[in-house]
């Protein structure tokens, strides 16, 4: 008996330590080798990537932010407009076919460019919750902020998510004029989403980790959205990314109706740091030349998601990322090595 009860325990545990913390009506996939994502889906505009994106068979579909253009305050719009998207038929087909999971940026979030500041942001938070299918006892739901953990595949073959919240305990911008300027003084995470953070990098065992967030990671020069608008934690992102050293590390980011991939070289890391940004869904913004010094190929203004293909057979291990449009069309590769 105390032999049956020790191995319902082990079992007990293995499951909770391996399984996503999000879930929809999909069963989470016991290995992710194909991840999708994207960003900037208008809910009001034709949406034709979806299908696209069905074909390429995901293992797991990431949103990164503008998942609607809510821009309320009142909560029974931003439902009307999550309500609408979820609708999407094509979409369904995706929940129904690979594991969804995603942050939010700034229009789901509920206001253009907004932070802390934004009164509604508890509100808001569990109707993205809602949105995304996280069940009502999730630890997601009592949590201040929507950044999240998530896990798939065995030891060897594990992948891990981490979804980090730009919106919920960031310091409002600090302009001149109508220009953003670096702050040095100002915080994206909070102190709370930091701490979460090293512990989900220090001595994990999985092989890829995939780091996700609303606005741009590595681009520096251009004066909209970005974490270089907070260069202090920008530093600290990347100091901490030096210590901990996480196996297999990808930025993925989203907001800016382009898409392009960026790269770092960053102390103690071993290998090249790329930060992939894909945006937009529904729309994008008209071609121009815009700077950009740690960019790796050409920029995109064309509709577009991103795609992440694990080689788990190459030894050492590589991922190949694409930026991928419609009907079949891919705009960039690049091959990462780890």
């Amino acid at each position: 008996m105390k032999n049956l009860i020790l191995l319902s325990l082990c079992a007990s545990f293995l499951f909770s330590g391996c399984r996503t913390s999000q879930s929809n009506s999909a069963a989470p996939p016991k290995r992710a080798s194909v991840i999708a994502f994207g960003s900037c889906s208008d809910q009001k505009r034709p949406q034709p990537l979806w299908d696209d994106i069905v074909a390429q068979k995901p293992d797991v579909w990431i949103w990164l932010g503008d998942n609607i253009y809510g821009d309320s305050e009142n909560m029974d719009t931003l439902t009307a407009k999550y309500a609408r998207q979820k609708a999407n038929p094509v979409y369904g087909q995706l929940r129904q076919s690979a594991s969804v999971i995603g942050i939010w940026d700034d229009h789901d979030y509920g206001v253009n460019d907004g932070g802390k500041e934004y009164p509604r942001r508890r509100e808001s938070q569990q109707l993205m919750l809602d949105f995304l299918d996280e069940p009502a006892n999730s630890p997601l739901r009592s949590q201040e902020g929507a950044y999240s953990s998530h896990v798939y595949g065995p030891v060897g073959q594990r992948v891990k998510v981490i979804l980090l919240d730009g919106r919920y305990f960031r310091d409002p911008l600090k302009k001149e004029g109508k220009v953003n300027v670096p702050d040095p003084s100002g915080d994206i995470l909070g102190e709370a989403q930091w701490q979460w953070l090293e512990q989900q990098l220090t001595n994990s065992d999985a092989d890829v980790h995939i780091i996700g967030c609303g606005i741009q990671f590595i681009p520096e020069e251009h004066p909209y959205e970005k974490w270089a608008n907070f260069p202090t934690a920008r530093q600290r992102l990347m100091n901490l990314l030096g210590k901990t050293k996480p196996k297999g590390a990808i930025l993925i980011s989203g907001d800016r109706h382009i898409a392009e991939i960026s790269r770092e070289s960053v102390p103690g890391l071993g290998y090249d740091l790329f930060d992939i940004t894909s945006s937009g869904l529904t729309h994008v913004s008209k071609p121009h030349d815009e700077p950009n010094r740690h960019r790796v190929g050409n920029m995109i203004t064309k509709l577009n998601y991103g795609l992440i293909t694990i080689n788990w057979q190459q030894k050492p291990l590589t991922a190949t990322v694409r930026i991928n449009g419609d009907e079949q069309a891919t705009y960039l590769t690049q091959e990462i090595r780890f």
